[in-house]
C-alpha cells in the first residue's frame, strides 16, 4: 500500500482571534477626546465672558464717573461695581508709601506702585490705589513724605482683584506678585481696605511722568472662538484616525 503524500493546509485563526479589540488604545482615545472637547468648550465659556467683559468696558468709556463712597457702600451691601469708574480726593497720595507689584505693560517688565487712599464710605476707611507702571529701566521712584498732606484727585476705575495661580511667585516684603489686599494694606499700614482695588486713570504724581497711569483699554483680544474652533478641530482629527484604524484593522 503506497501513502500519498498530500500537502498541508494552513488553518486560518478567525480574525477576531487574531486580532483583538484595541481595549487599552480605546480608552487613551477616549481620554484624549474628552480632554480636548473640554478644553473647546471651556473656550466657549471664556468666549461668552469674554463679549460680557468688552461690553461693559465700551459702555464704561461712555459713562461719567461717580464718587467712590457709594460706589464702595454699593460693594458692601454685595452689588457689583467691577469696572466702576469713579473719582476720589486722596489725601498726600502723590508722596504717600506704596509697595511694589510686579506687572507687564506693551512687553516691558516693570512694577505698579501701589498706595493707600482715605476714603468716605460706611464700611471701609481705605481703598488701594494702583497708581500706575514704572519700567524696570527705570531705577527712581517717587519721593515719599508721610507729612504731604495735598489732596490728589484721581478718576479711575474700581477693578476686583484676581486671585494668584499655581504659577505666581509668592509675595515678599515690598514685592507683590498678586493683589492680596490684606496684604499690601497691612504693609501700609491701611484701615479697614475695601477689598477692591483702584485703577488711576489720571496722574498722580503730574511732576514725576515715569509713573504712567493704568486707563481703560481702547481695544482687548477676543480669539477664544478660534481657540473652541481649535481644540474641536483637533477632537474631530483624533475620532478620525481612531476610525480609520478600527477600519484598517478590521479589513486586515
Amino acid at each position: 500500500m503506497t501513502d500519498s503524500w498530500e500537502p498541508e493546509v494552513p488553518v486560518r485563526e478567525p480574525r477576531a482571534q487574531r486580532r483583538g479589540f484595541p481595549v487599552a488604545l480605546t480608552v487613551v482615545t477616549a481620554i484624549a477626546l474628552a480632554v480636548l472637547v473640554g478644553l473647546g468648550a471651556w473656550q466657549l465659556q471664556r468666549l461668552a465672558w469674554k463679549r460680557d467683559l468688552i461690553a461693559r468696558i465700551e459702555r464704561l468709556q461712555n459713562m461719567p464717573p461717580r464718587p467712590i463712597g457709594p460706589a464702595l457702600d454699593a460693594l458692601n451691601e454685595g452689588g457689583d461695581v467691577d469696572f466702576t469708574r469713579v473719582t476720589a480726593v486722596c489725601p498726600g497720595l502723590a508722596a504717600a508709601p506704596y509697595v511694589e507689584l510686579y506687572g507687564l505693560k506693551d512687553g516691558k517688565a516693570g512694577s505698579r506702585l501701589i498706595s493707600a487712599c482715605r476714603v468716605d464710605a460706611l464700611r471701609y476707611k481705605t481703598v488701594l490705589v494702583d497708581r500706575g507702571f514704572v519700567a524696570d529701566t527705570i531705577s527712581a521712584r517717587p519721593a515719599v513724605d508721610p507729612a504731604q498732606t495735598a489732596p490728589v484727585a484721581v478718576t479711575g476705575v474700581l477693578r476686583a482683584p484676581e486671585a494668584a495661580t499655581f504659577v505666581t511667585p509668592p509675595n515678599r516684603p515690598g514685592r507683590f506678585f498678586s493683589r492680596d489686599v490684606a496684604a499690601m494694606a497691612q504693609a501700609l499700614g491701611a484701615e479697614r481696605p475695601a477689598p477692591i482695588f483702584l485703577m488711576a486713570e489720571t496722574s498722580t504724581n503730574p511732576a514725576w511722568r515715569a509713573l504712567e497711569p493704568a486707563p481703560i483699554p481702547a481695544a482687548i483680544p477676543n480669539r477664544h472662538l478660534e481657540y473652541a474652533g481649535t481644540w474641536f478641530g483637533l477632537a474631530g482629527a483624533l475620532a478620525g484616525v481612531y476610525a480609520a484604524m478600527l477600519w484598517r484593522r478590521r479589513k486586515a
